[in-house]
């Protein structure tokens, strides 16, 4: 048998492929404004003195890197509930992505923390700069300056990673294949389009934060 292909029957279906597209920008920008927050929390934490606050934090930094993110999601979705902590899929998603996230750029961001040279923080205090000063002004643009390409690369996993949330019943942009597929059973087609939707909003997200880096902190990668 001869497959042929049928992707002018995939038009009527658009809007829905466009809204799960739509969904998962969205929901990626969300959780990578809110995980690069909590990595630049959590890097200052563990960059600082260890203490008990620092040692909990490294061991939610190792809990998250060495358990796969769908069993993440799982236990936010169906563990959180069991305790009383009710959230919709979107809320369960967003919060996954960006513990996620939280988890992988702290030790990003706290390995540009480490190569900072010690005068830097010693400049500081001369200037009679508080710790928290001396880390927000001082230390930290050259540091995620070092850091930015690696830090975007992170960003884009997670937006990747996103289309596992589909699998708790959000609506974005897989979610939305695997419905389209299931009503027409063009597999082939829907699947490329989708991942060509991902592989172009991977490439726009890329020069869009490398753009910003440009901009803000004068990388260059």
């Amino acid at each position: 048998m001869t497959y042929q292909l049928n992707f002018p029957a995939l038009w009527p279906f658009m809007p829905e492929l466009l809204a799960g597209l739509l969904t998962t920008i969205e929901l990626t920008a969300m959780a990578t404004i809110m995980g690069v927050a909590l990595g630049i929390c959590g890097a200052a934490i563990r960059s600082g003195k260890t203490n008990l606050l620092s040692r909990i934090w490294g061991i939610y930094v190792e809990v998250v890197r060495n358990t796969p993110f769908v069993v993440q999601l799982f236990f936010i979705v169906f563990g959180l509930p069991s305790l009383g902590w009710k959230l919709t899929a979107g809320q369960a998603a967003l919060l996954a992505m960006v513990i996620n996230l939280g988890a992988y750029s702290t030790e990003i961001i706290r390995a540009g923390i480490q190569v900072t040279p010690k005068g830097q923080w010693e400049a500081g205090r001369v200037l009679g700069l508080t710790r928290g000063q001396i880390f927000l002004r001082v230390v930290l643009p050259p540091a995620l300056q070092r850091i930015y390409p690696a830090l975007v690369s992170q960003c884009i996993i997670v937006m990747l990673g996103s289309s596992v949330v589909s699998q708790v019943a959000f609506e974005e942009l897989t979610f939305a294949a695997n419905l389209i597929q299931s009503r027409t059973f063009l597999s082939f087609e829907v699947y490329l389009v989708t991942t060509l939707f991902y592989l172009l909003l991977s490439v726009l997200m890329r020069q869009l934060l490398l753009a910003a880096g440009k901009r803000f902190l004068g990388s260059q990668a």
